[in-house]
C-alpha cells in the first residue's frame, strides 16, 4: 500500500474516532494560554508554551510559576481542563487499541505482511504445522496468516494473524496473497473426503488465479485427485493416506524406520532434514567433494541435490555430478 493511501486512511480513522478534534482543542488551549501568560507574566512565547504544556499535563516542574492573579486564574483553568481533556484523549486511544485488538482476534482485520505464510483451514494438523514452524529458528518469527471459519483466533501467537471466513478471493486479498511466499492448503475435516479434496482443488485454483508466484503446498486425502491439483498448478502435493501407508509399509519391513523419518521431519528434536543453497565455492565441484566437505566441516550428510528452490530432486546423485549455482543441498544436520 502506498504511503499516501496509508496516511489518508490514518487521518480518516483519527477523524472518525474524534481524536483529531481532541488534539485540535488541546493545541488551541496550549497556544491561547501560552499567548495570554506571555503577556501577563512578561515571559517569552516559547517559555509560555512550555509552561502551558507542563501545566496541562499536570506535570508541574515548577521552573515557571505565574505570579499575577490573572496568570494564576489561567493556570487553574488549564489544570481543570487539562485533566478532563487528557482523560478523554487517553480513553479514546485505549478504546481504539482495544477495539483493534478485538477485531484482530475475531478475524475482522486485513493483513499487510510481506514474505509471510498463509495457512488455510484450522485442525489438529494445522496446530502441529504451526508448532513445527515455530520450533524452526528460521521461521520462529515468520508472520503466519490463518484463514479459517472460527469464531476467534485459536492460539496465542503474536505473529499469527487470523482472518475469519472461508478461503475466497476476498479473504485471500485480506491476507495479502500477492506478497506471500507460501500458502498451505489443508483439507476441511468437517466434510467427507471427496468433497474435502474438491474444496482443496478449488482453493488451489483460486490462489493460482490471484497469484501464480506464490508457492502452494496442498494436502489431499485421495491420490486420484493429484492430477486435478497438478492442473490447478499446485507446486507441492501431499497425500496423507499415501504417506502414512508408505511409512507403515517401510516400518513393517525395516523396523524402527518410522522413528527415523519422524525425527528428520521434526524440527523440535534430533537431526533435521532441510535444503540449503549451494555456496559459491561449491559450484563446479563434484558431489563427492561437496559431500566430504559438508561432513567434515559441518557434520552434515548430503542426501541429494534440488535443482532450484522447489525444483527437481536428485537423490543420491552420482559422485561426479557437478554442482551449479542454483542448486540446493538436501542435508541431514
Amino acid at each position: 500500500m502506498e504511503p499516501k493511501i496509508r496516511l489518508k486512511r490514518l487521518l480518516n480513522f483519527l477523524q472518525r474516532e474524534k481524536i483529531l478534534q481532541l488534539l485540535l482543542v488541546v493545541m488551541i488551549i496550549v497556544l491561547v494560554s501560552g499567548f495570554v501568560i506571555s503577556l501577563l507574566e512578561d515571559i517569552t512565547f516559547p517559555n509560555a508554551i512550555w509552561w502551558s504544556i507542563v501545566t496541562l499535563t499536570t506535570v508541574g516542574y515548577g521552573d515557571i510559576s505565574p505570579a499575577t492573579t490573572g496568570g494564576r486564574i489561567i493556570a487553574v483553568l488549564i489544570m481543570f481542563f487539562g485533566i478532563g481533556l487528557l482523560g478523554m484523549l487517553s480513553a479514546g486511544l485505549a478504546a481504539i487499541i482495544i477495539s483493534h485488538r478485538m477485531k484482530e482476534d475475531k478475524g475482522m482485520c486485513a493483513s499487510n505482511f510481506e514474505n509471510h505464510i498463509i495457512l488455510c483451514e484450522w485442525n489438529h494438523r494445522a496446530k502441529a504445522i504451526l508448532k513445527e514452524l515455530r520450533a524452526d529458528t528460521e521461521n520462529a518469527d515468520t508472520p503466519i496468516v490463518l484463514i479459517a471459519g472460527l469464531e476467534e483466533k485459536p492460539v496465542d501467537d503474536p505473529n499469527l494473524f487470523f482472518i475469519k471466513g472461508t478461503v475466497s478471493e476476498e479473504t485471500l486479498e485480506r491476507a495479502n496473497l500477492t506478497r506471500a511466499k507460501t500458502v498451505v492448503v489443508l483439507g476441511d475435516d468437517n466434510i467427507e473426503p471427496t468433497s474435502r479434496d474438491a474444496k482443496v482443488v478449488l482453493t488451489t485454483l483460486t490462489i493460482e488465479s490471484l497469484s501464480n508466484n506464490v508457492y502452494t503446498v496442498v494436502e489431499l486425502v485421495d491420490e486420484k485427485n493429484v492430477r486435478h491439483c497438478k492442473r490447478a498448478h499446485a507446486d507441492e502435493i501431499i497425500v496423507g493416506s499415501e504417506l502414512s501407508s508408505n511409512l507403515i509399509a517401510s516400518a513393517a519391513t525395516d523396523h524402527g524406520i518410522s522413528r527415523i523419518v519422524s525425527e528428520l521431519l521434526s524440527t523440535q528434536y534430533g537431526n533435521n532434514l532441510s535444503a540449503i543453497p549451494a555456496s559459491s565455492d561449491m559450484v563446479d565441484k563434484s558431489f563427492l567433494d561437496v559431500f566430504v566437505a559438508m561432513k567434515k566441516d559441518k557434520n552434515s550428510t548430503v542426501l541429494g541435490i534440488q535443482k532450484g528452490r522447489g525444483g527437481e530432486l536428485i537423490t543420491n546423485p552420482p559422485t561426479d555430478y557437478k554442482l551449479s549455482a542454483n542448486d540446493y543441498l538436501v542435508i541431514i544436520s
